[in-house]
């Protein structure tokens, strides 16, 4: 009687071979970089800056109701242009089941103030008291001789 051999360790590649994990991940990659911008739910503005503004942290949470007003003059809530006349309908619709709730305006810092101005009226006029007008914090210049 024989005894048989087997020599399966020789056969065993160690090697760890990395082309699928890289195509996963370049996948990953374009996937991610394709949904990010759609994921922004802000209209671009260059908004005026102020030295000592007040912090509202209400506005980055998901149920905030944001108005918008760009350099020319357009109005949006949320994300949609709206017409100024349509404003006021709209805000109430939204704080139907949620009275008392503030709006937050972001304005462009170059928009006329007039449109500003019609915008926070309409605002108003659908029963808001409260409206925050949203502002970035001014960076401080750079300290010069290492103060």
């Amino acid at each position: 009687m024989g005894v048989a051999v087997r020599n399966e360790g020789s056969k065993v590649n160690a090697n760890i071979n990395v082309t699928p994990m890289v195509d996963v991940m370049l996948v990953l990659l374009i996937i991610f970089m394709v949904i990010t911008p759609m994921l922004q739910q802000k209209v671009a503005v260059d908004m005026a800056k102020a030295d000592n503004p007040t912090a509202m942290p209400d506005a980055d949470k998901e149920d905030a109701i944001i108005v918008a007003i760009t350099r020319d003059g357009g109005v949006f809530l949320g994300q949609n242009r709206i017409a100024v006349s349509e404003l006021g309908g709209r805000v109430r619709d939204k704080l139907a089941d949620t009275p008392g709730k503030t709006i937050f305006v972001r304005a462009d810092a170059r928009a006329q103030f007039r449109a500003v101005e019609d915008a926070i009226d309409a605002v108003r006029t659908a029963g808001v008291e409260d409206v925050g007008l949203l502002v970035q914090r001014r960076e401080p210049n750079g300290a010069i001789g290492g103060e």
